[in-house]
Order: C-alpha cells, then structure tokens, then sequence
C-alpha cells in the first residue's frame, strides 16, 4: 500500500540546524533548506543510518508548504527510493531520517 505524506514534524536539533543554515545562507524559508537537505542526502547513493529523530519541535509543515508546487515530483522520489532501500520505516520516518542527513552533509560544506 502506497504510504501518504501529509505533516512533516522536525525534531529540535533540525530547527537548530535549520537556525544555523538559515543565519550562514540568508534564505528566510525553512522549507526551502529542508528540500535542500532531503535533495542532498537522497543524491548520496548510501543508505542513511538508522535513527529515532523525534518530533520534538514546534517546527512543522505540510507535505505541500515543504515540497512546494513540485510536491508530486518530490512525493514520487522520496517514494520510489523508500523502496529502493527496503527501509521498514514509514515515509515519515524515513522523510526525517534523509532530512537529518542532509543537513548534517549542508553544514559541513565549505560553500556554505
């Protein structure tokens, strides 16, 4: 069964993160630096680690605030690689966890 995504919940590291981004890149808009977060980490062909991010922040958004008016295109990516790992975890979780990853990799980057 096709999984729906609707709310995507950060945890409070991820809005610190989102924080630091936001200062060192002038972009106002949080959804604008998650995309590029989850656009980074799926491009990296390695299966994230497992993690239990919770949902511990005030910082949330709807599938279509977060993807924009590409939200289908990226639905469809985000989908077609959840299967692609055979991760277990539902698309939320799985959503998190690459958002996670991309931020840590956006942080660390010298252009930035």
């Amino acid at each position: 069964m096709m999984q729906h995504i609707d709310i995507i919940r950060l945890s409070e590291k991820q809005k610190q993160q989102l924080i630091t981004l936001k200062r060192k890149t002038g972009i106002e808009n949080w959804n604008v630096l998650c995309r590029w977060a989850l656009c980074k980490s799926l491009a990296d062909p390695s299966v994230p680690p497992k993690e239990n991010i919770p949902s511990d922040s005030n910082v949330e958004m709807t599938w279509r605030t977060f993807a924009g008016s590409e939200y289908k295109i990226y639905e469809s990516i985000v989908l077609l690689r959840s299967k692609k790992d055979l991760m277990g975890e539902n698309i939320h979780d799985f959503i998190k966890i690459h958002i996670s990853r991309g931020l840590n990799m956006l942080l660390k980057t010298s252009f930035i």
